[in-house]
């Protein structure tokens, strides 16, 4: 009876286990890296997808994230990769100190059960789609020089220098997301893109 009450209990527990918050921070290595994150949701629910590291702040781990990250946008995609929403700049979240911008995003949507992903750029490496149809920059890793700041990448539409770094927090999911590795088709489409680009310099410089 003992173990049958045990059971019950620990069943209860789970069903009623309220959503989580899942945090992530790490960072890129150049201007068209793209992150991509998955979850799933066992019930409808409000996901909130915010990122912390332009402004800093204190992410759902608790840890505090300094300030001084790339201008970051968050993609949500069902988990066939079609295009769900996007943020570039959530509304009401902290201004960055140097910049004077609030360039945070932030993404709060209700969903349905199910699986998603979840892709994290730099501005303004925006999809083009879905998600294998990738981003604007994809193949460009500097293309944020043309902002004129001294590093030569992760240049803020300011002209300031911003690091690499990223963090993120994906808010609540009923099962725990991970990070996934970039699909191999983005990165093929990344190297066909540049050849057209190539060919199309090439084309304008002969011309």
């Amino acid at each position: 009876m003992k173990k049958l009450s045990c059971l019950i209990a620990l069943l209860l527990s789970a069903a009623a286990a309220p959503a989580a918050t899942i945090s992530f921070s790490s960072s890129f290595g150049a201007d068209d890296d793209v992150a991509i994150f998955a979850f799933s949701l066992a019930a409808p629910g409000t996901v909130t997808l915010r990122t912390f590291s332009y402004a800093g702040g204190v992410n759902g781990a608790g840890a505090t994230i300094s300030a001084g990250g790339f201008d970051p946008v968050v993609s949500l995609y069902d988990s066939a990769g079609l295009f769900i929403d996007l943020n570039d700049d959530g509304l009401g979240l902290p201004v960055d100190a140097v910049t004077g911008q609030a360039y945070d995003a932030e993404l709060m949507i209700a969903l349905a059960a199910g699986s998603y992903q979840v892709a994290l750029t730099q501005f303004d490496n925006l999809p083009l789609g879905d998600l294998l149809d990738g981003f604007f920059f994809t193949g460009d890793p500097a293309f944020t020089a043309f902002f004129g700041c001294s590093n030569g990448m992760f240049c803020d539409d300011t002209g300031a220098d911003r690091s690499s770094s990223y963090a993120l927090d994906i808010s609540g999911v009923d099962a725990p997301a991970g990070q996934i590795p970039e699909p191999s088709t983005l990165l093929l489409l990344g190297s066909a893109l540049s050849t057209i680009a190539l060919r199309r310099r090439r084309r304008l410089t002969h011309s």
